[in-house]
């Protein structure tokens, strides 16, 4: 007799095994006919999964979060029933359900065709019309390879025989005459699938994703819940794509890259500016914060990175040179440099906590084919630090880095933070009883803000739990950017130790840290948050004065120079053009502040005040506008 728990708290028995769909049908007809699938005890079901024991149950509907991964799935499988009755003889192979969307990789002689996706977009549709049943099926392992060998399906039988164990049962769905090797679960029909989708792109995808296998197509897709979610993800898409650093990069004049240094930025003078503010916004308050700042070298013998255990781990990602017959990695990361540092003389309890940042250039050898701009790059510089300090000082450390990464966050423009936790993983260093005290003082450190966290179960690294600090920007997307991770292994791998109050030689732990990770990646960030349009304090240039004639000239470099005296980023347009054709090509390039003088300004001594939105403030003294920029630097509005 199951009892079934109910996400209300209600519980209803049943006299014998019974489906989710029944149950479904049970509670009521209007959810019999909304639900797409159930959540057992927190495992995604079909509908008609059998509960045969007590258990919790949730009724997934379209309104359901979980629904999305479902529809994604099963998109997938009605584009590749779509593509087999358009293009006979076409293997499928992979097609997963993946952030945003889905995809599946097709083997065919014939390279696909944008005209081709339309045609496959519309039989989708045409499936979905037909409201095929979707069922699960359980096949002998060597009855499911034989019958995809006779059709022709060479890659679904390595599938199986590389996953399914011998002696196993194969689980196999099934929606009319269309079939698939698949885990599940589905919805119960293809009519359930809301026609919410679209198909986006082709790409090449090897085999497994190794470029020794045959080069496959793939076809991505989108889906959503509604046509409203579809449409406005599309919206966004088009947004991304406006925002696209690169494009503002070019159009702003604030960086490049070319063929002879892949994967490194050439920065320009207004990019160089946006870099070198952030940077000395981040010194500013590493120093406020009790951090020191050093700086170690690019270039150190391969010992200290095999001794650190980087040498295995990275492998071909370190750029390496010789000199006199000695092996040398370009540095991929600052850790066991900040070792050297902290083991350069005796340390004591009392020197605890020691904190060291470092703008830390790095290089790793990314593969050509993922760098992207400034987002993915071979040549970064990290906002560094590394906190040595006691296990009774871990939460002090962990609570004072999170109220900084807030307070860094806020200025830039970012409210909203999302942050995970990550638990010991299987395999790991140090004893359970430390791991125990170095979760409990990340979740306490936590708890102890109200933050929200997700838990990421056995997501740590191998030397210790992290957390994960990601922000949304206004287009919705996420970047896990921040991080703060507790280290038990490399300090005593290299020599590091204290002497504790006990006199006895102890090792410290270590807190690796960053709050915006890579600078390259996240100015690329910043850029597309704010399309160019920086808040004054970050504006590459802040401040244009522009004349109307050339008796305001002499006037127009008094303003110039009277603000940048200030330390304001302003700029002289003196050209002999009329002033809206000036005015429209500083605000086309994001300057702040416009300011114009006429005779009027000049007697005055004002300027006209007009903003790159198109607001017009009118005339305001010299001393008054100063003020204005002082306040609003200040404010990092």
């Amino acid at each position: 007799m199951p009892v079934v728990t109910l996400p209300d708290g209600s519980r209803r028995r049943y006299e014998q095994p019974v489906t989710i769909a029944e149950i479904a049908a049970d509670i009521g007809p209007g959810l019999a006919k909304a639900a797409l699938a159930g959540s057992v005890d927190g495992r995604m079901v079909d509908l008609s999964h059998r509960i045969a024991g007590d258990a919790e149950l949730a009724i997934i509907t379209g309104k359901s979060d979980e629904a999305l991964e479902l529809i994604r799935h099963d998109a997938a499988h009605v584009m590749a029933q779509a593509v087999q009755e358009l293009f006979p003889g076409t293997q499928v192979t992979i097609g997963p359900a993946i952030e945003d969307g889905f995809y599946y990789d097709f083997a065919r002689d014939e390279a696909f065709t944008p005209a081709d996706l339309e045609k496959i977009e519309d039989r989708m549709r045409e499936i979905v019309g037909r409201d095929l049943a979707i069922q699960r099926e359980v096949w002998d392992r060597e009855e499911a390879k034989k019958t995809f060998a006779d059709i022709g399906e060479d890659y679904k039988v390595e599938i199986i025989d590389d996953i399914i164990p011998e002696g196993e049962e194969v689980s196999i769905y099934r929606q009319g005459d269309w079939f698939d090797v698949c885990r599940g679960p589905h919805l119960p029909s293809t009519g359930k699938l809301p026609k919410a989708f679209r198909l986006m792109k082709l790409a090449g995808a090897y085999w497994r994703g190794d470029s020794n296998n045959p080069m496959l197509q793939r076809i991505y897709g989108t889906a959503w819940r509604s046509k409203d979610e579809l449409k406005a993800y599309l919206h966004r898409l088009e947004e991304a794509e406006k925002r696209d650093h690169r494009k503002i990069g070019k159009a702003l004049d604030l960086f490049h890259s070319q063929d002879e240094a892949p994967g490194m930025v050439f920065w320009h003078d207004r990019g160089w500016s946006i870099y070198l503010t952030v940077q000395q916004y981040i010194r500013d308050k590493l120093r406020d914060h009790g951090y020191q700042e050093v700086h170690t070298p690019q270039v150190i013998d391969r010992s200290l990175w095999e001794r650190s255990g980087h040498w295995d781990k990275f492998g071909d990602m370190i750029f390496t040179t010789q000199s006199e017959n000695r092996d040398y990695a370009i540095k991929p990361m600052n850790c066991p440099a900040h070792i050297q540092i902290y083991n350069h003389g005796l340390k004591s309890y009392r020197d605890l906590p020691l904190r060291l940042a470092e703008f830390g250039s790095c290089h790793r050898n990314e593969p050509s084919g993922t760098l992207h701009g400034l987002m993915r790059v071979r040549n970064f510089v990290q906002d560094d630090a590394h906190i040595f300090c006691t296990e009774g000082q871990i939460l002090s450390e962990v609570l004072s880095f999170n109220d900084l990464l807030f307070e860094v966050y806020r200025d830039f423009g970012f409210d909203e933070v999302l942050v995970k936790l990550s638990t010991r993983p299987e395999k790991r260093v140090g004893s359970d009883e430390l791991w125990d005290k170095a979760e409990k003082s990340l979740e306490n450190a936590l708890n102890e803000r109200a933050l929200d966290w997700e838990l990421q179960p056995g997501e740590g690294a191998f030397y210790g739990p992290k957390i994960e600090y990601s922000l949304r920007d206004c287009l919705g997307r996420v970047w896990q950017l921040g991080t703060i991770q507790l280290d038990f292994s490399m300090p005593a791998r290299l020599g590091a130790t204290y002497i504790a109050e006990d006199n006895s030689k102890q090792t410290p732990v270590m807190l690796h840290r960053a709050i915006l990770g890579s600078l390259e990646r996240f100015i690329g960030i910043l850029i597309e948050h704010h399309a160019g349009a920086f808040p004054l304090w970050l504006a590459p240039l802040q401040a244009v004065v522009m004349n109307i004639t050339d008796r305001q000239a002499g006037f127009c470099r008094e303003v110039a120079k009277s603000l940048k005296d200030k330390g304001f980023r302003a700029d002289l347009d003196l050209r002999n053009e009329k002033i809206g054709f000036k005015i429209r090509e500083h605000a086309l390039q994001r300057v702040p502040y416009l300011l114009v003088v006429g005779d009027r300004e000049m007697e005055s001594r004002s300027v006209a005040v007009r903003t790159r939105g198109g607001e017009d403030l009118g005339a305001i003294p010299l001393d008054r506008l100063i003020q204005r920029f002082d306040d609003e630097v200040a404010q990092r509005a």
